[in-house]
């Protein structure tokens, strides 16, 4: 869809991207909460966003720490928002708003 694995998209066209397909966001970067441009879309469709508060994961350690919290991360998805969530290493926690 976006060519160049998607590097230079900005943020927020990603973001509406999936979110118009009902996808749930997931970013490595938790500023992304901060820069309005960036969580309008998310606050537009009362989405949830996630993201792994360690950019510095390797991939394997990003899919493991996924699917530890899978079921965390599944309700935190349901009750809807707006709302960002961080993957922390021991828990999904509420950041935003």
């Amino acid at each position: 869809m976006f060519p160049g694995d998607a590097q230079d998209v900005p943020d927020e066209d990603w973001i509406l991207h999936g979110l118009g397909r009902g996808w749930v966001p997931l970013s490595k970067d938790g500023r992304i909460k901060t820069r309005d441009r960036e969580i309008q879309p998310v606050r537009d469709h009362g989405a949830v966003l996630f993201y792994l508060d360690n950019q510095q994961l390797r991939s394997t350690e990003m899919v493991e720490r996924l699917h530890a919290h899978r079921e965390a991360i599944h309700r935190a998805a349901v009750r809807g928002g707006p709302a960002a969530y961080a993957v922390r290493s021991d828990r999904v926690e509420r950041t935003w708003p």
